[in-house]
């Protein structure tokens, strides 16, 4: 346990150094921290037990996959762009396989969860037409599948009755519809300033809750 702790204090200092690293455009340390701190997440999940339980081997899946999602948008070219966008999505499938291990009681709170993903969806409504103006049915469709995957794992995050998943899977579409928004105003432009800070706080934050809610219904 004083392992754990200790590698998920180490995620905690790697990520706020990153958040840091975004608000004063330190680029060089962004880019480390941004991959580090996705790193110190997995070393945690698996230290804590993650290979032992099937939720957690999807788990630690999908957090690979996020890690090589991270990995391909350190670029700004749109064949990184796509690359990135197919990493999260087939991540989101993996959260969707560790949360159906889980368990789906389903009970009445958790359809809430279709009221959050519906004020979602509507939120970035302009955002697949806006991609398909600029860029073309290349970049439109792939972020039309990735909103169909995403939109899945965060309701079926809130079927299993966890509130950590639930509040996880949330924050985490927070962080992406940030993104969604920002592309769709800026012209396809990656997020800046205080979107691109509000951008990171909600991933590593609802990473980090679904990792913990995940992990403690899996033990």
């Amino acid at each position: 346990m004083v392992e754990v702790a200790a590698l998920g204090s180490l995620t905690g200092v790697v990520a706020v150094a990153n958040w840091w690293s975004v608000a004063t455009s330190r680029f060089t340390v962004e880019w480390w921290t941004k991959l580090l701190t996705m790193v110190a997440l997995l070393a945690t999940a698996m230290g804590a037990g993650a290979l032992s339980t099937t939720p957690g081997r999807w788990l630690l899946v999908a957090l690979f996959f996020g890690l090589l999602g991270d990995l391909a948008l350190l670029g700004d070219t749109v064949p990184r762009f796509l690359s990135g966008v197919a990493a999260f999505l087939v991540g989101h499938l993996a959260y969707v396989a560790c949360f159906a291990t889980l368990g789906l009681p389903s009970p009445a709170w958790a359809w809430a969860g279709v009221a959050v993903l519906a004020v979602i969806l509507f939120a970035s409504r302009r955002v697949v037409p806006s991609a398909w103006r600029v860029a073309g049915p290349s970049v439109a469709v792939p972020l039309a599948a990735y909103s169909l995957v995403i939109g899945a794992m965060l309701v079926i995050a809130w079927l299993t009755g966890l509130w950590a998943v639930a509040a996880g899977a949330t924050i985490f579409v927070i962080s992406d519809t940030i993104i969604a928004l920002a592309l769709a105003r800026d012209g396809f432009e990656r997020p800046r300033g205080s979107d691109h800070v509000a951008v990171m706080v909600t991933y590593h934050v609802g990473q980090a809750l679904i990792v913990a809610g995940v992990l403690l219904a899996a033990g």
